[in-house]
């Protein structure tokens, strides 16, 4: 399960991908029309600030932009961000890995094994889906995007 923090960034990302290209939106306008805090809000653009996916300006025309194109920030870089590893188990993390205190052989763990399939299944949906497929029409997904989930 995704944390709250990862949704609402999620939302405000997405909102900021519908916004005019080059057009900055203030940050009480997404947490307005994204019901979210706005204390809350600042300190997750804060965090994507400093890891290059939005950009901010001050002043009367200031507010908060995408530093690249939507197609180019997936969820999985997103979540990964937020809430850190993509995996249900410490020893299936890429960026976080630890063996797990109870794990005599990693090698025959029959629980290990399943949710290592899951886990690979969840980043290759994670890391293709942009935020541009987030804002395409219903119905128009990209033929990746149905391959990956296994959709015809």
């Amino acid at each position: 399960m995704i944390s709250q923090k990862a949704k609402y960034a999620l939302r405000a990302l997405v909102a900021l991908a519908r916004a005019p290209r080059g057009e900055p939106v203030l940050i009480s306008d997404i947490a307005e029309d994204q019901s979210i805090p706005k204390k809350f809000l600042e300190q997750i653009l804060l965090d994507l600030k400093h890891h290059g996916i939005v950009v901010s300006r001050r002043g009367r025309a200031g507010g908060y932009q995408l530093l690249k194109d939507p197609a180019e920030i997936t969820f999985g870089q997103v979540l990964r961000i937020i809430d850190g590893p993509i995996a249900p188990l410490p020893c299936l993390s890429k960026i976080a890995y630890r063996r797990c205190e109870d794990c005599v052989s990693e090698t025959e763990c029959e629980v290990r094994r399943v949710f290592a399939e899951v886990t690979d299944a969840t980043r290759r949906v994670l890391d293709t889906a942009t935020l541009a497929d987030a804002i395409a029409e219903p119905g128009a997904r990209p033929a990746r995007m149905r391959d990956l989930a296994g959709v015809e």
